[in-house]
């Protein structure tokens, strides 16, 4: 008795990228661009919502505003690479306020990529493509300046 052929190995799922920001229309041109970009785009619109999001959800990259309304990009920033320290170096921080002072102090204390706003769409790619490069390569951990 001939056994029938194994079917072939499902392909890999594709990178997922969770983009947080509260702004709607920013977060349904993100989750366009990266999704015809290849990627498996999670969204959120606040602090809690994206917690619930990394609770279920294997995330490969983060985007993360700044401005939230109930709780400052920057503190779930915290709790995130608390809670998830794999994902320390693969958040960048979007916001249009990167040279305000308290923004700039919170960056000295905590190395992460700052994409400014307005940004390009590229801009996301290329640092989103050099973060899910395999570790033993150098990764991109600088500001992005539009």
């Amino acid at each position: 008795m001939k056994l029938p052929p194994r079917p072939p190995p499902a392909p890999p799922a594709p990178p997922s990228v969770v983009v947080v920001d509260a702004e709607a229309g920013l977060r349904r041109v993100l989750e366009r661009f990266l999704t015809r970009q290849g990627y498996r785009v999670l969204s959120a619109g606040t602090a809690e919502s994206a917690y619930e999001v990394l609770a279920s959800e294997e995330a490969d990259a983060l985007l993360l505003d700044i401005h939230l309304p109930t709780m400052s990009g920057l503190a779930l920033y915290l709790a995130i690479v608390h809670r998830w320290p794999v994902l320390e170096g693969r958040i960048a921080i979007m916001t249009g306020d990167a040279d305000a002072e308290d923004v700039r102090t919170w960056l000295e204390h905590h190395r992460c990529t700052v994409i400014r706003k307005p940004f390009n769409l590229q801009q996301v790619s290329d640092w989103i493509a050099g973060v899910l490069q395999p570790r033993g390569r150098s990764r991109s951990t600088g500001a992005m300046d539009a």
